[in-house]
This record gives structure tokens, C-alpha cells and sequence, in this order.
């Protein structure tokens, strides 16, 4: 049972990171249609991450009233309705209104899950979680792809509206599986609320939260800009721009599946300094400034691949960290710290990239991960 209960949540985070690379690998042919500034994309990102900090710093209370299995099933509704509110749009204000419910469901999805594997599950797994995530991340740019293609980006988003749906109604069947570790979970949840004041006090969490506000800003700005960089820089066509955007997102899924091999005798610090450098590595070949793709191609997989252990390395640090009493609102506050990263640095990037060149995206995001390994330093030093 706890295998299968383990499946589910790999299937939960497939879910979750299935519209997360939606928008990026849509964004050239769908700015088109509703004939707005390249700029705008960062409009809707910074909707959808508003979503995810209210959602992440209430995941505590929710987790805590309701149980992770109902805050999680409950959210991939919530993103599956989402999706198909994007697929209907015709104004780009309507796709505005649908980044919210969009936001508020992936907030609490990741919060829950994320300290729950933490707590139950070995380095490994966590990894894994996280692979899996990038697995949606990966699927979605080909449905775009294909729907572009075929129809129009709004197939893509119904599409995988109706994946989200079916992942959803199996979350549902499958509550009762849940049980299997439902004395630590009553335990969990029932001591007292934690908060952002007193988890904010405790040493160690400001530097932390920065170094993953820089993390998730660099992650998120190739996330969504990818597509449009390889569009404007290489020349290539929109549905090959979507479709070459994917190569990020295998980099990541395949270095996290790696590193669940060796993340328990590596240990979390050393996964993610091997992970920064082999990213900042790949910014390289993407800022050449030559006309072939393959260079930039190579490069965006390399940073995704140096990404890979960054993110699940921090977050199951944080029980041995900070203690398994607190982990679920620092967690929470991280989740929060990186949508705020999410949020506002790629819009930033947009406005350089309109006013100043989008061929300066290389730099920015190798600004941030340098940034993110200086503060997680700094808190792994402070644990010691």
C-alpha cells in the first residue's frame, strides 16, 4: 500500500506540472491571436503565481484541517477547471481571470505533497516526485505542439484539461489508500499552527527563502521564456520553438531521475552545488551568438539537467533542517518565496526583453542561480 500510495503522488505531480509548461511553449502563437506585446506573457505568469503564494501561505491551516489527501485532490479539480477556462478564453483578460483558480490549486498541491514526501519518504523519492513533475512539464510543450499544428493552442489547453480531469477523478477512487499512514498524518496535523511570523524567527529561513526565490526566478525564466528565445534569437518556427522548449524540461526530469540513484549517499548539500554548476555550465552555450539552434538546444538541456537536484534537494532538507514540527510552514513559506520569484522575475525579464534584447536571458538567469547557491550556503553553514 505504501508503494501505491507513493504512484499516486507521482501521479499528483504529474498533474501539477503538466499546465506548468503550458503557457511558455503557447505563448508565441497565442500572443498572436489576441494581438498583444511579447511582454504580456508575464502578465498572466505573475496571476497564476499571485495564486500560488495565497494558497502556499495558507497550506498549513489546510493541510492541517483537512488532511494532505483532501487539500491535494481537491486542488487538481480546481487546475483541471482552470485548464479548460484557458481553452475557452477569447479576450486576453479572460485568460487573466482563469490564471487564478489555475494558481490557487498548484499552490496547495506542491505545499502538501512536498512536505509530505519529506517527512515519509527518503531523498530518493523525493527526487523521483520531482521527475515526475517534469514528466507533465514535458508532455505539454508536444500536446501544444501538436494541437498548434493541427488546430489552434486553445486544443492543447482542453486537452490537457481532460488529463487533469481523469488524474483527478483517481485521486478521488483512491482516498482510502491514504490510511496507510494515517497515525503520523492525525499526529501531523494535529499540533499547533506554526505561522509565518514565528517560522520567519527561526535562523536559518530568510537566507533559505531567498536562495529559492533566486532558484525558482532562474528555473521559471527559461520555463516560459524558452520558446520565445529560440523563436526570436534562432528563427525558428512557432511549433518548433514550443516543441525545442521541451528540451529543458527533459534535462530536469532526467537529471532528477538520476539523482534519485544517488542523492541518499550524496547527500542534499552536494547535490545541489553539483546541480548549480552544471547549469551555469549550460547558460554558456546558449549565449553564443551564433545563428544554429544546436548550440542552444545543447545548452538548455544542460541547464535543465544542473536544475534537476536543486529543488528537491532543498525541500527535503527541511525537516533535518529546521525539524519535522515546523517543516510543514517553512515549506509552505517556500513555496510562497518561490512564486514571489516566479512571479515577478520573468515578467521583469519581459521588459528587458522589449525594450533592451531577449539575448540577454542567459545572463539574467545565470544572475540568479549564482544568487540562490550564495544564500543556501549561507543556511546549510548556519545548521551546521
Amino acid at each position: 500500500m505504501c508503494t501505491f500510495l507513493l504512484a499516486l503522488i507521482y501521479l499528483a505531480f504529474i498533474s501539477l506540472g503538466l499546465p506548468d509548461s503550458l503557457l511558455g511553449s503557447a505563448w508565441p502563437a497565442l500572443r498572436l491571436s489576441f494581438d498583444v506585446p511579447i511582454s504580456y506573457m508575464g502578465i498572466v505568469s505573475m496571476i497564476i503565481s499571485g495564486g500560488t503564494i495565497c494558497s502556499s501561505l495558507m497550506s498549513e491551516r489546510l493541510t492541517k484541517r483537512f488532511g494532505t489527501r483532501i487539500v491535494t485532490t481537491v486542488s487538481i479539480f480546481v487546475t483541471a477547471i482552470a485548464m479548460f477556462g484557458f481553452s475557452s478564453v477569447t479576450e486576453f483578460r479572460q485568460l487573466c481571470l482563469w490564471g487564478i483558480p489555475y494558481g490557487l490549486g498548484a499552490g496547495a498541491i506542491d505545499s502538501a505533497l512536498n512536505n509530505y514526501v519529506a517527512l515519509h519518504y527518503s531523498s530518493r523519492h523525493m527526487s523521483w516526485l520531482h521527475c515526475f513533475w517534469g514528466v507533465g512539464t514535458i508532455i505539454s510543450p508536444y500536446i501544444m505542439s501538436y494541437a498548434i499544428a493541427h488546430s489552434s493552442w486553445s486544443g492543447g489547453y482542453r486537452i490537457v484539461s481532460f488529463i487533469q480531469l481523469g488524474i483527478a477523478v483517481t485521486m478521488l477512487i483512491t482516498l482510502p489508500v491514504w490510511n496507510v499512514h494515517k497515525g503520523q498524518m492525525d499526529s501531523e496535523n494535529s499540533g499547533n499552527v506554526v505561522g509565518l511570523g514565528k517560522a520567519l524567527k527561526i535562523k536559518g529561513v530568510p537566507s533559505l527563502l531567498i536562495g529559492f526565490f533566486a532558484y525558482c526566478a532562474a528555473e521559471s525564466t527559461v520555463m516560459l521564456w524558452a520558446s520565445s528565445y529560440l523563436s526570436e534569437t534562432k528563427s525558428l518556427p512557432e511549433k518548433d520553438a514550443a516543441a525545442f522548449a521541451s528540451l529543458f524540461f527533459i534535462g530536469i526530469t532526467a537529471g532528477r531521475f538520476i539523482s534519485g540513484f544517488v542523492s541518499d549517499k550524496m547527500g542534499d548539500r552536494n547535490m545541489i552545488r553539483i546541480g548549480v554548476a552544471v547549469a551555469l555550465a549550460g547558460v554558456l552555450p546558449v549565449l553564443l551568438p551564433v545563428k544554429a539552434e544546436l548550440p542552444a538546444l545543447i545548452g538548455f538541456v544542460m541547464i535543465g539537467f544542473g536544475c534537476a537536484p536543486v529543488y528537491p534537494s532543498i525541500i527535503h532538507a527541511t525537516p533535518s533542517n529546521f525539524g519535522a514540527e515546523n517543516s510543514q510552514a517553512i515549506i509552505g513559506i517556500q513555496m510562497a518565496s518561490a512564486y514571489i520569484g516566479t512571479t515577478f522575475m520573468p515578467p521583469v525579464f519581459g521588459l528587458i526583453a522589449n525594450h533592451i534584447s531577449i539575448r540577454l536571458m542567459p545572463f539574467y538567469v545565470a544572475l540568479f542561480l549564482v544568487l540562490m547557491i550564495i544564500m543556501t550556503e549561507r543556511t546549510f553553514g548556519m545548521k551546521k
